[in-house]
């Protein structure tokens, strides 16, 4: 019995000791209310966003989740740096597509090339054709003149 006396004492000191923390103390009112929570953008504004920046976003939590309208204006933000990277990104393999073929090939790469100018039939005999009848067996350049 002295036992069960001692631990209702002890619980009602206990009790005592939290409701004078809570309700008193020396500063002599209740607990301050505690001011709702803001988003803090830590997003940085004067600089292209980085992972480690994307990776520090808080959200502060609400009675149903996350306030829209802070998640809808940090989306819109990734959003929109997104897509100035990509067109970045598009532009600089454009420049660098156009800077390897000019490298590889020269400024004349892409001009037509029309070839040797065809030989004259009339110009040559019969014994110039090749078989197939597609103009000289030998260009007339390397063909040894005749001592006629």
């Amino acid at each position: 019995m002295v036992m069960f006396l001692f631990l209702v004492v002890a619980l009602v000191v206990v009790v005592a000791a939290v409701t004078l923390a809570v309700l008193g103390g020396s500063e002599g009112g209740a607990l301050p209310d505690v001011p709702p929570e803001r988003f803090a953008d830590p997003l940085p504004p004067d600089r292209p966003l980085r992972r480690a920046d994307v990776e520090a976003v808080r959200f502060p939590m609400t009675v149903r989740g996350y306030r829209m309208v802070d998640v809808d204006e940090a989306l819109d933000r990734l959003g929109a740096e997104l897509a100035e990277r990509d067109a970045r990104i598009a532009e600089l393999e454009t420049a660098l597509a156009g800077a390897q073929a000019t490298a590889v090939g020269g400024p004349g790469l892409f001009t037509t090339y029309a070839g040797p100018p065809a030989p004259d039939p009339a110009e040559h005999g019969p014994s110039d054709r090749v078989p197939g009848g597609e103009g000289p067996a030998t260009p007339p350049a390397e063909r040894p003149e005749d001592d006629r």
